[in-house]
């Protein structure tokens, strides 16, 4: 991982923390990247001296998602694009779900899109109270990818935030059970290493086997199935033509990313 630009891999003893590094986009999840985070993920994967991983993001923002200005850029526009670009988003949040190791993401700043379904995907979740959590997406058109939200807070509060593109707050996450805990700004890194360690004490294979029980057990629920149904509702829905959703593409493709948020943002700014 040693010419890794974007991920940064380094192993505490038994806890191997991977690092998302790319602050000027605010740790947007751009095709390299996530091809480097798929890589070390497979790494700590191997490795049988780690027992337990982190995954970090920035201090101004865990991930805000996928980079929107590459997909305009790469022209996707149709179902069947969209569905092979989906497939590797989706394959990759789903490694960290089904990593045979208990993942911990510490989360800072912002959380959305792609960005919190990858949080999602870790096993638990530990964030500064700056932290804010959502899939504003809907927002131009465009709709969660790994369809997780519903199984860890329910249809009320996943139905709220998926229509309308809201963002929550480090504490109203946590009543909603989406993360574990809240601590100040400047602790999250010794709070995740307390907690990794206190877990990496219990065995690897009983850490293994534990994660696998859990993981079945969603499955048993139908967690699998809902994430690949969705996968090509999400390629219908991002391929949808809609008067704001062609807006927004023009505005990224003319003005660039900034002014196309802004001008999505302005549309809502009465209610939020």
């Amino acid at each position: 991982m040693s010419d890794a630009e974007f991920i940064h891999l380094q192993t505490r003893g038994p806890i191997a923390w991977l690092r998302i590094d790319r602050p000027k986009k605010l740790n947007a999840l751009s095709v390299e990247l996530m091809r480097e985070l798929s890589d070390a993920l497979d790494v700590v994967e191997r490795d049988e001296n780690v027992r337990v991983v982190v995954l970090q993001g920035g201090e101004r923002a865990f991930s805000v998602g996928y980079d929107i200005a590459q997909e305009v850029e790469m022209g996707v526009s149709t179902a069947e694009q969209w569905y092979g670009g989906l497939e590797a988003n989706i394959a990759l949040t789903m490694k960290v779900w089904g990593l045979n190791k208990p993942v911990i993401g510490a989360v800072s700043g912002w959380c959305l899109a792609g960005g919190c379904e990858l949080a999602m995907a870790c096993d638990l979740l530990v964030c500064t109270d700056d932290a804010q959590f959502g899939e504003p997406e809907i927002r131009f058109g465009s709709g969660p990818v790994t369809l997780l939200m519903p199984f860890l807070i329910g249809q009320k509060a996943t139905n709220e935030l998926l229509f309308t593109g809201d963002t929550i707050d480090a504490h109203r996450a946590k009543e909603l059970g989406l993360i574990n805990h809240v601590v100040p700004h400047g602790e999250l890194e010794t709070s995740v290493e307390k907690l990794a360690a206190k877990i990496a004490l219990t065995p690897l294979p009983i850490l293994r086997y534990t994660k696998r029980a859990l993981t079945r057990a969603y499955t048993a629920m139908g967690l699998q199935a809902a994430v690949g149904d969705n996968h090509a509702l999400a390629a219908v829905l991002n391929s949808a033509s809609t008067p704001e959703r062609a807006e927004f593409t023009e505005l990224v493709a003319r003005e660039g990313l900034k002014s196309a948020l802004a001008w999505r943002d302005a549309r809502y700014a009465t209610f939020d």
